[in-house]
């Protein structure tokens, strides 16, 4: 998997928490909700009855929007999203939030003109991830193959879905004690190091 990684030219990322710094308290989030503690925020909203569901979907949107403006770069997004783009790279955003808040997010960290808009891809584009429906949509606007692309996230659904799709996968996490090894090829701290280890794994190629 490795060797596909390092010869991938179809990079797809989360985006809270892997090319943003995370900032949404979900947590918070629920609690306003008035959903439990922990819970799947969008599974959970799914079960509900079709008039709540609606009215919860709203007020999610607007917590989003309400993050959107808050959010910061991730440590090292911009060198390594440039880097694959100066490659010739795809670049594509798989994310649970809305399309429309996750192309904001990507103006106000400064990479949108790195990403076509119609690669990025949110929760009313596809089904949510672990989902792999997102992914080979991505796949077929690309024509691409999964043995050519990469997911790339901070949390377990991002490895999941990768697994599913059947792509390699990089987890990126500064946390060293929450890791899935069962779902992850290369595991790194930070895009920072991602980008380090794409400028040496190809001078070694």
């Amino acid at each position: 998997m490795i060797d596909r990684i390092r010869r991938a030219n179809f990079w797809i990322f989360d985006l809270d928490g892997t090319v943003t710094h995370p900032v949404h308290d979900f947590e918070r989030i629920r609690a306003e909700l008035g959903l439990p503690s922990g819970c799947d925020i969008l599974a959970t909203i799914a079960e509900r009855p079709e008039a709540e569901r609606d009215e919860l979907n709203h007020q999610l949107d607007q917590w989003e929007y309400f993050y959107a403006d808050m959010v910061k770069p991730a440590i090292g997004v911009n060198a390594c999203l440039e880097l694959l783009g100066t490659r010739g790279c795809q670049l594509g955003i798989l994310t649970r939030n809305k399309r429309e808040v996750a192309l904001h997010c990507l103006e106000v960290i400064g990479v949108s003109h790195l990403f076509n808009p119609a690669a990025v891809l949110g929760r009313d584009d596809a089904l949510a991830k672990p989902d792999p429906q997102g992914i080979n949509l991505l796949l077929q606007q690309w024509q691409a193959g999964a043995e050519q692309t990469v997911m790339v996230g901070d949390f377990r659904y991002d490895l999941e879905v990768g697994r599913a799709a059947g792509v390699a996968t990089i987890h990126v996490d500064l946390r060293d004690d929450r890791a899935w090894p069962e779902l992850t090829d290369l595991k790194v701290h930070t895009l920072s190091e991602l980008h380090q280890w794409l400028i040496s794994s190809r001078v070694s190629a």
